[in-house]
């Protein structure tokens, strides 16, 4: 059992509490682009802004040796209720094995998404580097994001597909470092299967993600407050670039762990979206 205080989320950890284009020797030659009729905002033009569907795992299979994820369903309540404001259609799967995540997942990637301006996932587990673990052993992340691929989700192309992941990458720490801190209008298209997702992660490759268990996750924690104060007003990647600030300097691990007191995180997104985000118009 976990003490109350910070902790990680861990694959396992025991103790802790925690124009033109020159071509090489060449003449430069013309690059064609298509006209740029299109907006740059995705459109919010739709009966619904999106399903939310969020994967909650708290307990293990003693098989794993993982520990329960105490904190984890402050994350869960915190994260429907604030894209429930943002007018998502929210639902919560507890504690779901890796068969279970994956039939879930697949089920929401047949649904018909056309009503719909965006999809969100958010996932809540112990994990490592490119991997995601269910209650009863892990699979690779990109297995669940692929089959939101605009060839396998049609109703989905073109369409914004978020996912917030809350988990390790790995078993470093980050000690922190002292800084001086001053105060178509044209018809069909075609676009890349991978277009249009946002993968935000809780910490950057390789290193611990960091969870209380009582008030929840660093991450989460953050992720909720700025999209509950700026989710009406700004664009998505600004609001992420807020947590990421959020993150790395309001919270700090406190631990009776050798090695584990007075530790940092920070976040990480990587988009591949195309449009500016927003939850409003």
């Amino acid at each position: 059992m976990e003490r109350n205080g910070d902790c990680v989320d861990a694959l396992r950890h025991d103790t802790t509490d925690a124009g033109k284009v020159g071509a090489s020797g060449g003449e430069p030659v013309q690059v064609d682009a298509k006209p740029q009729n299109h907006g740059f905002r995705y459109s919010l033009n739709y009966p619904k802004i999106g399903y939310c569907v969020i994967i909650n795992n708290k307990n293990f299979d003693r098989k794993t040796g993982m520990n329960q994820r105490n904190g984890t369903d402050v994350d869960a309540g915190s994260v429907m209720n604030v894209f429930r404001k943002l007018g998502y259609v929210t639902k919560v799967y507890n504690d779901q094995t890796v068969a279970q995540i994956v039939q879930l997942l697949t089920a929401a990637a047949h649904d018909d998404h056309s009503r719909c301006a965006s999809f969100v996932c958010v996932m809540l587990s112990h994990g490592d580097e490119g991997v995601f673990f269910g209650t009863d052993g892990a699979i690779e992340l990109k297995t669940l994001t692929s089959l939101f691929r605009g060839n396998c989700c049609p109703s989905l192309v073109g369409k914004p597909k978020l996912f917030f992941i809350q988990a390790c990458r790995g078993t470093e720490l980050d000690p922190g470092v002292e800084a001086d801190h001053p105060d178509s209008p044209d018809g069909p298209v075609r676009i890349p299967v991978e277009a249009d997702f946002l993968y935000a992660y809780s910490t950057v490759p390789g290193y611990y993600s960091w969870r209380n268990t009582m008030t929840g996750s660093w991450f989460i924690q953050s992720l909720c407050e700025m999209l509950g104060n700026y989710g009406k007003d700004l664009e998505l990647l600004q609001i992420m670039t807020r947590v990421n600030h959020k993150v790395a300097l309001d919270f700090e691990s406190t631990s009776n762990q050798p090695g584990f007191d007075a530790k940092k995180q920070c976040p990480c997104f990587i988009s591949m979206l195309t449009k500016e985000m927003y939850f409003s118009a």
